[in-house]
């Protein structure tokens, strides 16, 4: 995508072949800042402090931790050590995993003088495969909106509402849940994006909002809790989000609050679709609610809140009582049955095993032996 007529990708590898940087996600969408990541502990932190977030652009950086980690050291310490660490960072998205399995893959058949350069190849070559996925994600994507713009009368508005940010932001490029967006506004489709403002880190209304002015596309922050309002009164024609991970079966782990959409959409007959890179599919488990793992943050992110003041500083501030307790879960989950579909790369599919296996028989097949 492009910042500023520039075009950016979230992570790249800078020319002299080994320093990776990243757009620091904390800063925005106040600041736009460019952080330099030289080592395996700096890219750990990256992940752990969501500097980079987003389940697909994890598992990319993840990819580049482990080759930053061969530059310094290719033993087989060494590896394990950078697998070790980096699989500790954040407990939820499965693309993490599936992107130091691949690492390791490749790396631990090699004599350690070969390491590094293969490192930086594969991780190349995830952050590549990422955009190429999320650039199908939005053709299959596209043909849904336009479905909904064909039943319309023409040049009615299309009103799209998606929750946290599975924008390009989250992936290496193009995104996921917004990949579609993207493509139906450049074919010129009258389209308008509601954003949750996605408490408590707030990635819609300071990440998705940012990108989607970026690009030209019309969008509106909302509360949370505006979406339901929404659609009882027709003012929501679909739901399209991201999900950090994807049961066998087809239940979505998705940033807090998208069940409660899920259910909304559900009852006011809303098409409710989630997009997803294959590699968010954890074809391991079944039971959503049961077996992902949800990860528990700081309570800062709920007591805490920065912003821009009307002087033009940037501060942070509390809006609790001192002493309350904080619970802030991460993620919840939406059973399958929610779901109208899942984007993939190789289409919509029905968000139930069969559909599932028979898009992607060869990871199932995988899984199961």
């Amino acid at each position: 995508m492009k910042v500023d007529g520039k075009h950016t990708r979230t992570i790249w590898l800078e020319p002299d072949g080994w320093t990776v940087s990243a757009i620091d996600q904390r800063r925005l969408p106040h600041e736009y800042v460019i952080a330099t990541l030289t080592s395996l502990d700096a890219a750990a932190e990256a992940i752990r402090s969501m500097l980079v977030r987003g389940a697909p652009l994890i598992g990319a950086a993840a990819a580049y931790g482990m080759a930053l980690a061969m530059h310094a050291d290719a033993s087989d310490a060494a590896l394990a050590q950078a697998y070790d660490t980096l699989l500790a960072t954040r407990p939820t998205a499965i693309n993490l995993k599936w992107a130091l399995d691949e690492m390791r893959a490749t790396l631990q058949p090699l004599p350690p003088a070969e390491r590094a350069k293969a490192a930086y190849a594969r991780a190349g070559a995830i952050a590549d495969e990422d955009v190429a996925i999320n650039q199908s994600i939005g053709r299959h994507g596209f043909a849904l909106i336009d479905a909904i713009r064909a039943r319309k009368p023409p040049g009615q508005r299309i009103n799209i509402l998606t929750h946290c940010n599975a924008g390009w932001l989250a992936t290496v490029d193009q995104g996921t849940a917004t990949a579609p967006i993207y493509h139906a506004f450049d074919a010129g489709l009258n389209i308008h994006v509601w954003v949750d403002e996605t408490r408590p880190r707030n990635q819609g209304a300071s990440l998705t909002a940012w990108e989607l002015g970026h690009h030209g596309v019309p969008h509106t922050i909302i509360p949370d809790n505006t979406g339901g309002h929404l659609m009882q009164h027709g003012m929501v024609d679909i739901v399209i989000v991201g999900t950090d991970r994807v049961t066998a079966s087809g239940d979505v782990c998705n940033k807090i609050g998208t069940y409660l959409k899920a259910l909304a959409a559900h009852d006011n007959n809303v098409p409710f679709y989630v997009a997803l890179p294959s590699p968010t599919i954890d074809f391991t488990i079944d039971d959503g609610v049961r077996q992902i793992p949800i990860e528990e943050r700081d309570a800062t992110e709920v007591t805490m809140m920065t912003g821009r003041t009307a002087s033009g500083r940037i501060e942070t501030v509390r809006i609790t009582p001192k002493d309350s307790p904080v619970a802030n879960y991460g993620f919840d989950v939406t059973p399958a049955r929610l779901v109208t579909g899942l984007i993939t790369e190789r289409g919509v599919l029905q968000a139930d095993r069969a559909a599932i296996a028979a898009a992607f028989p060869e990871r199932s097949a995988a899984a199961a032996a």
